[in-house]
């Protein structure tokens, strides 16, 4: 059969669905039936899946002349996604294409949702396409004879890869693909990706810099002009001294006739906390939403996330409280409305968000945008400009990840074995290890097999055994075992099952927050107020509780911080408000805060983008002194540590630090000789790697990255299924094994991997030098004020969150307010 027949037979099939393929589409069925690999550029709800799905079948029918009558039976195609709630989306789209010309192939999905019955009968018939998630790929190729499993392998698509590129999943990706294409011989490799700045880098990680797979390639874009509509929700009083602790509920009436005017609504909240708060304020307030209104996030059980988004489908919900679990390509056609519940952080992000409403092509996709205080406002008008500028953020790739190839290695060894001449080139050819030297290989071939130099003294660190014909293999059922159980790279906190006293499964919560309860505690989880009765087992029991208050959970991954695109955004429309005396010219949002930038400039000045701003005061807490380079939460974490620091060596004077995205402050008892910090040049990026050092206490960070790489790199076991390990004793173990390392093999190269890590993804050290560069060739402009003016009053009381209730905090807060508006 030609080409041309075989896109013949494609056409047909979306004609007789009512659909007209794009240009898109049908640019990529053409590079895939050329034998190209490539990656694909298009947004959300365009029609991905076809994209690819259509040529793999027409691929298999041109090979198969007699395909309705006998079908070729083993694995032909793989589909990964970083998110199990996808699969279900894709296996559809998938069965409804290949039953439509009859081929008779079968389309399953293997994830950690996935029942032993279900895994056993893929085990001895795989399907013919499977979808399947990073770590369940890495399983596969831990279990005997792969290579028969992989070897008639034709495809493999890995879908929204700006999710996998920046996190040590798409390093798993990469060591995946790079065995396959040994195994498969006629692989072809295809990602998917939406919204990212750096494509042609995210195509070469995928298919491996210098790469035959790389050269006979194509970077595919679809040139989909989808209209995003951006309304902020604008209070009506503004405050003059914003802050964050109401996390926008004050506006929660203004929200609700959107709700009731929109068939589907979905709202984001950037923290599993946030959501669980706004969807107990919704429903206490307005009880007529109740069971029309759901909650969605990561923690509440998978039975009740597939009940949502069921529901949303079928339109019997009205809205849902959510966070990024439902950010990623789950086909919603039905969601009419989105509104986005404080800052989002990045632009991708937003734009992703946003495309969840008009979720199907040359729909209008609408989002509001409800900020949790005054200052958010600039972001908002920050987004309009990067949605019109389509200014998306690049995704960093990792490298060196050792922690990740001494887990690979090891699951090589499990399975069948390898012999590290054939290995090495492989894993060389991948772009997180090319720059990897013979010494560091030699390195990791020593630890897998003896535990590295410091640890050979103990049997449980010898994991894989040389055999007498130089192949490195596991023989030892129990470590074969326990590393199954513990392949992947995301290391959370220890979760522990929430269940009722009567049994009935509600979801997961981190151990640290459980651990600060007492039975009889009352917390509200899954939309519930619950009362702890008992923790036992890693499990925590608890009972329904009638109390009206109850504590919010929180999760150690709340926090976001702001892109680099993003903090560039917000100086440039910071920069703007400072130009604009009147109201022309301005956006809406920054219209709106006519008032706040007035009290700014009357209590100080609002910076020009040639002018770096410093504001200090006292009040009965000490002596304040606020920096501002509006460059995200971890910059300025970094930066408050480092300037604490080299102010310390001028003269001697302790600080308390704190921060939020736009600034940070350095409260001290003393006041600081602020002109000899000018006069120093403390803002300069020399020696930045070695006062960072010393200043932030690195090596305490780097211990505590440590056990997140201890755990990957099966150097710490985190225990069986219901018999985890506590996380304290994780700690504790990764903390001794920091410490030998540290005290007799400095060279080793996972405990140097800790602190890289540490400075290049934790403080983000690129950004921070880039800060310090742009401070030095800036004005300074110090202003020395009488109170808080309104740019500082977000940091300052962010720091007294720490210490008081959310009660006492209001309470606090609004005395304050009173005295600054007095």
């Amino acid at each position: 059969m030609t080409r041309q027949e075989l896109l013949k037979i494609a056409e047909d099939w979306f004609t007789s669905q009512g659909w007209k393929p794009f240009k898109f589409q049908k640019d990529t069925w053409k590079a895939y039936l050329q034998k190209k690999n490539g990656l694909l550029n298009a947004p959300t709800g365009s029609g991905k899946t076809y994209a690819l799905w259509v040529p793999i079948v027409l691929n298999y029918i041109k090979n198969n002349p007699d395909y309705k009558t006998k079908p070729k039976k083993g694995l032909k195609a793989i589909w990964i996604t970083p998110l199990r709630a996808l699969s279900v989306e894709i296996e559809q789209a998938a069965e409804r294409f290949a039953s439509g010309l009859g081929t008779n192939l079968t389309v399953g999905i293997r994830t950690g949702d996935t029942s032993q019955k279900e895994r056993a009968a893929q085990k001895k018939s795989m399907p013919d396409l499977l979808i399947t998630t990073p770590e369940s790929l890495q399983l596969l190729l831990s279990s005997k004879n792969y290579n028969k499993t992989f070897k008639n392998l034709e495809a493999i698509v890995v879908d929204e890869w700006h999710e996998l590129l920046g996190s040590k999943r798409g390093v798993q990706v990469e060591l995946g693909l790079s065995r396959l294409k040994t195994v498969s011989k006629k692989l072809r490799i295809w990602g998917i990706s939406a919204t990212i700045g750096n494509l042609q880098q995210a195509r070469e990680v995928l298919l491996g810099p210098e790469s035959e797979a790389l050269q006979n390639s194509e970077l595919i874009r679809a040139n989909l002009q989808k209209k995003i509509k951006v309304k902020s929700i604008i209070p009506e009083t503004m405050e003059k001294f914003p802050w964050r602790g109401h996390m926008g509920l004050h506006l929660l009436d203004e929200v609700v006739p959107i709700i009731k005017n929109s068939r589907t609504t979905l709202l984001f909240t950037n923290t599993r906390s946030q959501c669980e708060l706004w969807f107990q304020k919704i429903i206490s307030k307005y009880p007529e939403f109740a069971g029309e209104l759901a909650m969605h996030h990561g923690s509440i059980n998978k039975e009740t996330r597939l009940w949502v988004e069921q529901a949303i489908r079928n339109e019997s919900l009205k809205a849902v409280v959510c966070t990024s679990s439902l950010d990623l390509g789950v086909d919603f056609a039905p969601v009419e409305t989105i509104i986005q519940i404080g800052g989002p952080k990045g632009v991708a992000r937003f734009l992703q968000r946003a495309g969840r409403s008009g979720h199907q092509p040359g729909k209008e996709s609408v989002i509001y945008f409800l900020p949790t205080h005054a200052i958010e406002l600039i972001e908002a008008s920050a987004l309009q400009k990067a949605v019109e500028k389509k200014a998306v953020e690049d995704r960093i790739p990792y490298l060196l990840s050792f922690d990740v190839l001494v887990q690979y290695l090891t699951t090589l060894a499990v399975s069948n074995g390898f012999f590290p001449k054939d290995i090495y080139p492989e894993i060389k050819s991948t772009f997180c290890f090319q720059a990897m030297t013979e010494d560091d290989w030699r390195w990791v071939l020593n630890f897998v097999t003896k535990g590295s130099q410091s640890l050979q003294a103990y049997d449980e660190y010898k994991k894989v055994e040389i055999e007498e014909d130089g192949r490195f293999k596991v023989n030892h059922r129990g470590v074969a075992m326990r590393h199954r159980l513990q392949i992947g790279t995301i290391v959370s906190d220890a979760m522990l099952s929430v269940k009722y006293m009567k049994g009935g499964y509600i979801g997961t919560m981190e151990e640290w927050f459980i651990s600060k309860l007492t039975p009889g505690d009352v917390f509200t989880f899954a939309g519930r107020n619950l009362e702890l009765v008992r923790i036992k087992n890693m499990q925590v029991l608890v009972k329904k509780s009638k109390k009206k208050t109850a504590k919010v959970p929180s999760w150690m991954g709340g926090r976001m911080t702001f892109s680099a695109q993003m903090s560039e955004l917000l100086r440039e429309e910071m920069y703007l408000a400072s130009e604009y005396d009147s109201a022309t010219g301005k956006s809406e949002e920054l219209s709106a805060l006519t008032g706040i930038f007035e009290r700014q400039k009357k209590e100080s000045v609002i910076p020009k983008s040639d002018e770096f701003l410093i504001e200090t005061f006292k009040t009965r807490e000490g002596y304040h002194a606020i920096f501002y380079p509006f460059e995200g939460r971890f910059v300025h974490e970094a930066l408050g540590s480092l300037l604490a620091y080299r102010i310390s060596l001028l003269s001697p004077i302790s600080f308390s630090i704190a921060f939020n995205d736009y600034g940070f402050e350095l409260l001290s008892d003393q006041e600081i000789d602020m002109q000899q910090v000018l006069d120093n040049n403390l803002f300069s990026a020399e020696f930045l790697m070695d006062d960072l050092y010393k200043s932030l206490n690195a090596t305490e960070m780097a211990r505590r990255k440590f056990r997140d790489i201890a755990v990957i790199a099966g150097l710490v076991f985190t225990g069986y299924p219901n018999k985890l390990v506590k996380s304290k004793h994780l700690q504790s173990s990764s903390q001794l094994l920091f410490s030998v390392f540290r005290d007799y093999e400095e060279d080793n190269l996972l405990y140097l991997q800790s602190f890289r890590e540490t400075f290049e993804h934790q403080l983000e050290e690129g950004r921070l030098r880039q800060a310090l560069e742009r401070i030095e060739h800036q004005k300074v402009v110090w202003r020395n004020c009488e109170k808080p003016t309104p740019f500082s009053f977000p940091i300052i009381t962010d720091r007294l969150r720490e210490k008081l209730s959310s009660e006492k905090l209001e309470d606090r807060i609004r005395k304050m307010m009173k005295s600054l508006e007095g």
